[in-house]
């Protein structure tokens, strides 16, 4: 069957600004239908009315809370039901100020709803279609902090550890079936997350334009590289981290704990 993935309408989330408004613009330049998904109907609205004058394509608008059961229900039919979406990106996320110390509970909750289960719910909506039709393409936004979790503090790089490892489980299972997968891990980048986190960007070194990141992970989509780190200037040292990984998988299988676990600590 021909991949017609590079033809298909793309759905992308958290749609009205930062990361996922400019994958909505260069999806749209590569002629892409879209549906744009997010909370503001009226910030979609305008920027379906701006891609429709300048590119030409089709855009419609699907104004949802991906934290809301019966919204994200909305969504998820329709990633399950509409044969032309080919295409997934998985980009809705956020993050709250502060860490464990003085969490509030609730808003932590919120936090894994819409960075965890939004993104696994949306993923696992369009995944059966996919691989039925032998075709389509998830992009799940992850970040670098799920490999440098000290860097930041609370829950926020463990939600993106899951997305990370989400997509690599989603690869492996989903790619045989000719399904792609691929992980986007923006290091620091110029989006409105920051005054989520209570910080001010312009204190915050090497922080990337979001133009800039987009270009890049789409220059990852295009050689179907499975996770793409826009900032890394050595690919050779996430290769060598794969790498690594991969090898310690023979030693898991073990009936009995390593040696260094059976001999008795000294007093």
């Amino acid at each position: 069957m021909k991949d017609r993935t590079a033809l298909s309408t793309a759905l992308v989330t958290g749609a009205s600004a930062g990361i996922g408004a400019v994958y909505a613009d260069r999806l749209a330049r590569r002629g892409h239908d879209l549906v744009l998904v997010a909370r503001s109907a009226a910030k979609l609205e305008a920027l379906a009315a701006r891609l429709r004058g300048e590119t030409g394509v089709t855009v419609e608008v699907l104004a949802a809370d991906l934290v809301d059961p019966a919204d994200r229900a909305r969504v998820e039919r329709r990633l399950r039901d509409d044969a032309r979406i080919g295409l997934l990106v998985n980009n809705a996320g956020t993050t709250v100020p502060g860490g464990f110390a003085n969490a509030d509970l609730d808003t932590l909750e919120k936090l894994v709803a819409l960075n965890v289960t939004a993104v696994t719910r949306l993923a696992a909506a369009v995944a059966p279609r996919f691989s039925a039709e032998g075709q389509g393409a998830i992009v799940n936004i992850a970040s670098v902090l799920a490999l440098a979790p000290e860097v930041f503090p609370g829950i926020y790089p463990a939600t993106k550890a899951y997305v990370l490892t989400l997509s690599q489980s989603l690869a492996a299972e989903l790619g045989p079936r000719g399904v792609y997968v691929q992980a986007v891990l923006p290091g620091a980048t110029r989006t409105e997350i920051w005054a989520h986190a209570g910080r001010d960007v312009d204190s915050i070194p090497g922080v990337m334009e979001v133009d800039d990141l987009v270009d890049a992970a789409l220059v990852g989509f295009d050689r179907r590289e499975p996770v793409t780190i826009p900032p890394l200037p050595d690919a050779a040292q996430w290769d060598a981290f794969a790498t690594a990984r991969l090898a310690m998988l023979p030693n898991f299988r073990q009936s009995k704990p390593a040696a260094r676990y059976r001999a008795a600590v000294p007093a």
